[in-house]
């Protein structure tokens, strides 16, 4: 089994090498804006999982997946040349999730932040319902009983 840095290794050149194909050689017309964000590669160096984001409507992204899928031969036969390796890894393109979970994350902290403000108002205007005080001090116990 081949070490974690090695993997790691290949992983930040198959996306170097994907980023530069998708940007320079493949020139399908349904490819959009697309951002590699992450490649993980299996501790065999057999599979590479390739991340990527779309700037863009959902339509954007269906027709950028379906051209990654067409020029997945060419991204894998150039990974192969450059990174030299016996076994070239076969690859899988996921689009990455991570935009919408930070906005899903964003959203949920702004209205944390909105409910605060409202406890925050509503505990200013609170006042006591009895009095400031209502535990017995031992001072107290001792003037009482004199």
């Amino acid at each position: 089994m081949a070490d974690t840095a090695r993997a790691r290794k290949l992983s930040e050149r198959i996306q170097q090498v994907v980023a530069q194909m998708l940007d320079t050689r493949i020139k399908d017309p349904r490819l959009g804006f697309v951002t590699v964000t992450d490649v993980r590669v299996t501790g065999d160096l057999q599979h590479a999982d390739v991340f990527y984001t779309v700037l863009g409507d959902d339509a954007a992204r269906t027709d950028t997946a379906a051209a990654l899928e067409s020029a997945k031969g060419i991204i894998r036969s150039e990974v192969g040349k450059q990174t030299g390796i016996r076994l070239t890894p076969s690859l899988d393109f996921h689009l990455d999730a991570l935009p919408d979970t930070s906005a899903q994350l964003d959203a949920a902290l702004l209205e944390a932040a909105r409910r605060d403000r409202e406890v925050a108002a509503l505990a200013a205007q609170a006042s006591f319902a009895g009095d400031a005080d209502p535990y017995k001090r031992a001072d107290d116990e001792d003037s009482a009983d004199d």
